[in-house]
């Protein structure tokens, strides 16, 4: 879930060559065995409020479709799920899941080393009619070819209205305003802070350049220095929010949802010089037997009844900008919600990052790690 986990993958940061295994050939049986596995990360799902084994809107898509889905909470962290899985994918073996929810980078790298399986659109005409059109296509995947957005998020600004009345409007006075000093967090994934930094104080998240990255590493250097930062964070960063330890950090919109359940006065806010729009998104993997169950799973969701009872429980951006309408007979207070429902106003300040070669990753990584520990 959120943006990513720390870190890249192993396997492609040593230079692992693109391997298209055999397995990827695998014969989908699909209309003999009414089986699939999916794998997922923990709480990403609606949960029936007596009975947590019963995941009412996956139970429907079985009633409908005869297909039995086993459902694994499998994947807690990119990284650590990659390296469970790229020994089998490596050795051309499946894996077991026929269908898993990665971050938008590991989609990038694993469309790279040949390990996915290319999406039948005659199976998707629901997802084709109405994916959100801001996420339709992505620089690692513009056509969609290999994924499907499962629930999207935005990395902004979260901040404490009480403490700070007129708010936070930018990354420069998150980073710079000494009235915030000591009281400020960043994410300490490289991943999930330099892009979305190296983006804003450069030519954009879809096009940021080496000097770019500088530009950015140099700011939080400064930072750093000046005791701007109170420390660097995983997601942690909401219990320094919530305690008031911190009074801004650099956030994800679903945990700012979250926070503002209990504390109203936690405020999301997209910087001026853009956030980062990022979603968790549904691939099927090579060797996978039940490639066209995966894809009907795929396709029910993005009905609009479904996307809205899937978003009314996750609480994170929904990628069926028609969901909006079944939300208000659910929750009219979620679908006026700009976390779950954001406004094309909130859309045009947002981006998606550009993927980050292994060579820049190497680069990167050495020079982000030098400046957070």
């Amino acid at each position: 879930m959120t943006a990513a986990a720390v870190g890249a993958p192993a396997l492609a940061a040593c230079g692992t060559d693109p391997v298209t295994p055999a397995a990827g050939e695998a014969k989908d049986l699909s209309a003999e065995e009414k089986v699939l596995r999916f794998d997922n990360w923990p709480l990403y799902i609606d949960t029936d409020e007596e009975d947590k084994n019963l995941r009412p809107t996956l139970a429907a898509f079985e009633e409908e479709s005869g297909i039995s889905v086993e459902y694994v909470e499998a994947v807690n962290d990119n990284d650590e799920y990659f390296a469970k899985i790229s020994p089998q994918l490596q050795a051309g073996q499946p894996i077991g899941a026929d269908l898993f929810v990665v971050s938008d980078w590991l989609v990038a790298r694993l469309i790279g080393l040949g390990w996915l399986q290319g999406l039948d659109k005659d199976n998707l005409p629901t997802v084709e009619s109405n994916l959100d059109p801001a996420l339709a296509s992505p620089g690692f995947d513009p056509d969609r070819a290999y994924s499907v957005p499962w629930q999207s998020g935005i990395t902004g600004i979260a901040f404490n209205a009480r403490e700070l009345p007129d708010g936070v409007e930018s990354w420069e006075q998150l980073l710079t305003d000494p009235a915030l000093a000591g009281r400020v967090t960043l994410l300490s994934g490289m991943r999930e802070s330099l892009p979305v930094l190296s983006g804003a104080f450069g030519s954009g998240l879809a096009s940021f350049t080496d000097a770019d990255v500088e530009t950015a590493l140099a700011t939080v250097d400064a930072a750093v220095k000046a005791g701007q930062i109170r420390r660097f964070t995983g997601n942690d960063y909401v219990d320094d929010l919530a305690s008031g330890n911190a009074v801004a950090a650099m956030a994800y919109s679903g945990d700012a949802f979250q926070l503002q359940l209990d504390d109203p006065d936690i405020q999301f806010v997209i910087p001026t010089e853009g956030g980062e729009l990022w979603s968790d998104n549904m691939v099927v993997p090579v060797g996978a037997t039940h490639k066209t169950n995966a894809e009907l799973l795929m396709d029910y969701y993005y009905r609009p009844e479904v996307a809205a009872e899937l978003a009314a429980w996750v609480n994170y951006i929904s990628p069926v900008p028609a969901a909006k309408q079944p939300m208000a007979d659910l929750d009219p207070e979620l679908a006026d919600s700009p976390l779950i429902f954001p406004s094309e106003n909130d859309l045009s300040n947002v981006g998606i990052s550009r993927d980050i070669t292994e060579d820049e990753e190497k680069q990167y990584e050495t020079d982000w790690n030098a400046i957070v520990t």
